[in-house]
């Protein structure tokens, strides 16, 4: 998908200050693009640094180090208020819990109308109503919805009003913070291809961050791998489950569960151990094969290279 990049990021950083002497460095130099249209997907385990990667670029928290840049434009530099006002309406986020993203005492109508309401897209109460009430149909939802409370509804639906409301300002880019972790898995699949509609629909370029594998490489047009706040292999979806190079993805893929008894049986589970790996030196981001790279060692990326020429 080599059109125009919409998101560059570059050594992206973000440490905590935990107690008076303790860093964690949550997001450790993490570089990727993504390109208008496409959907980057972001997966690893809990504590690898992805939904803070997600928070970190739309400024819910503050860079530590390197940069953003959206559209061209440098993402954590000043900006006035009208310049935040712009970025924060082509930018949006769906977040993982629908039931603590949604204000309980607000009604449906008001919590998708809060963005219409903050940007001025609305003239009056009546044309207030009906952008209300057409967003609510194209995620699924009934009109007559946009007077009920968030309690009234199933995490499924309060997902969809989210995303309703993420809608609401005409974005250009939405990330999707494990949208779909906190939903039965008979609802994910819907709320997964309704997100892929409405990307059809509208053009949107979503960063989609999950644990879940399987899901992700249906989504996602290229993913991401994170580990303890690197990014240690980066591919399209298709090349990356076939040819996974990195051991932490190997380990990721063979733990998905397959339908299948006989297969799991006989399936041998790879396990990540990270002090196996080269620590002669510091790995860097590298480009294997064209567009997949691994954080590897010089040692590693030669033999990585062997691999895939092998393959």
């Amino acid at each position: 998908m080599e059109n125009e990049k919409l998101l560059e990021v570059k050594n992206l950083q973000k440490h905590f200050k935990v107690g008076r002497n303790k860093v964690v460095k949550a997001v450790d130099g993490v570089t990727f693009d993504i390109y208008k249209g496409e959907t980057f997907g972001l997966v690893g385990e809990s504590g690898s640094g992805k939904s803070t990667t997600g928070r970190t670029i739309i400024r819910l928290y503050d860079a530590s180090g390197g940069e953003v840049k959206f559209n061209n434009e440098d993402v954590h530099g000043k900006k006035s208020k009208d310049e935040l006002l712009k970025f924060n309406r082509n930018m949006q986020m769906i977040f993982q819990d629908p039931s603590s993203s949604l204000n309980p005492r607000m009604t449906v109508m008001d919590i998708i109308a809060e963005g219409l309401d903050v940007h001025k897209l609305v003239k009056d109460e009546k044309e207030r109503k009906e952008r209300v009430e057409e967003l609510l149909e194209v995620v699924g939802l009934n009109r007559e919805h946009a007077s009920r409370f968030p309690h009234e509804f199933s995490g499924g639906q309060r997902q969809r009003i989210g995303i309703a409301r993420a809608l609401a300002v005409d974005p250009e880019f939405i990330i999707a913070d494990e949208p779909i972790s906190a939903l039965d898995v008979s609802i994910q699949a819907q709320v997964v291809n309704l997100l892929k509609k409405l990307q059809k629909e509208r053009g949107l370029t979503y960063l989609f961050i999950a644990h879940d594998l399987s899901m992700v490489k249906y989504i996602s047009d290229r993913i991401g791998v994170m580990y303890l706040g690197n990014m240690v292999e980066l591919a399209d979806s298709d090349e990356l489950y076939k040819n996974p190079l990195h051991p932490y993805t190997k380990s990721l893929l063979t733990a998905i569960p397959l339908p299948d008894p006989e297969y799991e049986r006989a399936r041998k589970r790879v396990s990540y151990d990270a002090s196996l790996l080269d620590t002669s030196e510091e790995p860097e981001f590298r480009e294997v094969s064209p567009r997949h790279w691994v954080r590897c060692t010089t040692k590693e990326f030669e033999q990585y290279k062997k691999q895939v020429k092998n393959k």
